[in-house]
Parts: structure tokens; sequence; C-alpha cells
């Protein structure tokens, strides 16, 4: 009977029971590809932390990380969380170095414990996928790093992260991107083009489904004609203000339209600032972050799902509303397009602008909204292909390298 598969899954962007929404996107791929090779493939995770010296409430998200277990079994899933050293202001250049000692520590003690890995699985580029290519070098370990978008369209902007990006490529025995363009983007770094796939994210079909949109609406305590959704943390590339300002121009027309913003993040006050000064603040709210199994009941809910970010990789949110029936409106940016092949997929806007969004929104309404075709279109994006995909690259790579052990034995 032939061992299971291996994998270490590396990633600072993981979920903890302290910090149940972060990285969940990342969780949400290796869930999909346990399910998919369910008894061929065995996972750890190392998912290290920056110090903090407080767990005092008053520090907010250190706090948060401080508090993080060293250990836990998060899911189903051992996952570990050691310590790594974040020195403000030039953090960004150190971060690759302090986070590889941190996690080779831990993936030695992991060996030792007998759960030998045959490759590491990392996620986001950097610090992550170049701290993963030095523990993989040092524990002679095929290297496979998952790019997610900020780590290639924004941090690659930075020369030294970019050579350092570079050189965790040659390192790797493949490259992936959640993206065709991000995949692009990553041959223009300079990145071997050989080893370079496109693995796009999917969507859990059955958390995301469309409900009735009255008991919807009824679930979740709101109302609105339209009802329009923005979902993601409270920074600026996500572009929450634009949604604010759409709406602003939508209100002569439709009064009783309603915008609700999920996440949380430092743009908080700031939004409900923007909100008071376009004379909309009654019409707006912020209702702070949504666990990933309870935004269904929100997805479904809206008439629109609006994504106004400046960048993005593979944006999870668009599939997630679809997969409830509810049409996107969206940026042109990054992989959206990608997503958004069809028009039951909602509506792309050329410049991004609240005045584009607006204009989006009441073609939509016009035309009016497909829910069944939306969804329809959703479902030909499930998990399942890109898993099989996954479990194949694993494969071989992991043959590859044991043949290559039996030649030198």
């Amino acid at each position: 009977m032939a061992r299971k598969l291996r994998t270490l899954l590396f990633s600072t962007l993981y979920p903890s029971s302290v910090r149940p929404g972060h990285g969940i996107f990342v969780e949400t791929r290796l869930r999909e590809l346990l399910k998919e090779g369910a008894g061929d493939i065995e996972t750890r995770v190392l998912a290290p932390v920056p110090w903090f010296p407080s767990t005092h409430a008053r520090h907010g998200d250190y706090a948060a990380m401080a508090r993080t277990p060293r250990r836990e079994r998060h899911n189903g899933i051992d996952v570990m969380h050691p310590r790594y050293l974040v020195v403000p202001k030039i953090g960004m250049h150190l971060a690759p170095a302090t986070l590889a000692a941190a996690a080779l520590r831990s993936a030695r003690s992991m060996v030792a414990e007998g759960f030998d890995f045959d490759l590491i699985d990392a996620h986001y580029f950097y610090p992550d996928g170049v701290a993963a290519a030095v523990v993989a070098r040092a524990m002679g370990k095929p290297l496979v790093i998952t790019a997610r978008g900020s780590d290639i369209n924004l941090i690659a902007e930075h020369a030294l992260p970019r050579n350092m990006m570079r050189w965790a490529a040659r390192q790797a025995s493949a490259c992936v991107g959640v993206s065709q363009a991000l995949v692009d983007a990553m041959a223009a770094l300079g990145m071997p083009a050989e080893r370079l796939h496109m693995l796009r994210n999917g969507v859990d079909l059955q958390r995301f489904s469309p409900q009735p949109q009255p008991q919807a609406r009824a679930a979740i305590g709101f109302d609105g004609s339209p009802l329009l959704l923005s979902v993601g943390n409270l920074v600026p590339l996500k572009g929450h203000v634009l949604c604010i300002d759409a709406l602003a121009e939508l209100l002569p027309l439709h009064p009783q339209a309603r915008l609700l913003i999920a996440g949380a993040g430092p743009e908080r006050e700031r939004l409900l600032q923007h909100a008071q000064a376009r004379g909309v603040g009654a019409s707006v709210n912020l209702i702070g972050a949504v666990p990933n199994a309870g935004l269904a009941a929100w997805y479904s809910a809206a008439d629109f799902l609006l994504l106004a970010s400046s960048r993005e990789g593979w944006p999870n949110v668009l599939l997630e509303a679809m997969a409830c029936g509810t049409p996107a409106i969206a940026t042109r940016v990054g992989g959206v397009p990608e997503v958004m092949r069809h028009g039951a997929a909602g509506r792309l806007i050329a410049e991004r602008t609240g005045t584009s969004l607006a204009a989006a929104v009441l073609a939509g309404l016009a035309s009016g909204n497909d829910r069944a075709a939306t969804r329809s279109y959703a479902e030909g994006f499930g998990w399942a292909a890109t898993s099989r995909q996954q479990l194949e690259i694993f494969g071989r790579i992991a043959t590859r390298v044991g043949e290559g052990v039996a030649q030198h034995a």
C-alpha cells in the first residue's frame, strides 16, 4: 500500500482559533484539496504569527496575535503558530529572514515527531514564499509557491522584494497563480515560465447557495430597493468609499436604496465620515466582519454585490455572491474579467468611480436580474477541477523527488 502524500502548508495567512477569518481563502483551498484527495494526502500547517509582547485588548489585532496558541487543532488540522520578529520600518526587508528562522525550527520539529513531509506548499510570495524557499533548501524539500495578488501586483514594485521573489521562484519546483492575469505578471517579473501554473480559486457550492430573498433579508434585518453589498477589509484598495459615492448618486432616483459594507479595518471611521459628508449616512450600514460561513444570507439578501477594488488576484467574493444568485458589479482589474466572462455574472465597469458603479447598478435594474442564471454560471466554478490539478502537480513533484532519491541510493 502506497504511503499518503504528506504536505506542509506554510503561510502567515491562515486562520486560528483567535483570528478565525484571517486567511480563510488559504484554508478553503486546503480544505477542498483534502476533500478531493481523501485517503491519499495528509497535511499539517505551519502558520507563523508576528511576535507581540502583550495580550491586552487595548492593542487590538496585535493582542490577538499574541493570544494565538503556539499549536492547535483548527478545523481538524494540526497547526503550529511559531513567533517571528517584525521590526518596524525595516520589517519588509527583514521579514523573510526572521520568518524562515522561526519556521525552520518548527518544520524540523515536525519531522522529528514523525511527520516527514514530501513538499512545502507555500502561499503568498513575499515574505512567505521567500522564507519557505530558505526552509526548503535547508531541509532538502521540494517547494510549491502560490501567488495571491498583492504580493505580485504591489510588493514586487520594490526592488529588493522583487529580486528575492525571483530567487524563490528559481528554488521552487512549481509556482502557482490564482488567475491567468497573475501568472502573466509573474512571467513578466522573470519567474521561470516552465514552472508557472494557473490554478484558479473555486467556490463551495453547498456553503454558498441561494436563499429566498425575502427570508434572507428578514434574517439579516436589512432591506433596500436596491440593496447593495460590498464585502472586504476596510482598506483603501477595496474601494468602499466609491460604493458610498455610487449610493449618493442613486438615492435621488431610488430613495429606498441602501448600502451594506461587510468587513473590518482601519478605514471604518473614514467611511462613516464620508457617508455623512455625502448626505447618505442614514442609508449606509457598516456591519463589521461576517464569518465566511455566515455570508450566504447577506449575499442572498442583496440585489448586487459591488467590488470596487484597485487590485485583485482572484476575488472569492465574486463567486460566493454569484453562487447565491447575486450578480456583481466590479472593476476590471486583475483576475476579475476571468471570473466575469458572461452577462449572468454581472457587469464590469470601465472607470473606477462612483459614477460608473451607479450607472452599472441602474443598467442592471433596467435589465432585471435572472438569479437562477447567475447561480447556474457560478456552478461552473466548483473546486473539484482545481483540487485535482493541484494533486497532480504535487504528485508529479513528489514522484520526481522520490525517483531521484532512489537513483542516488
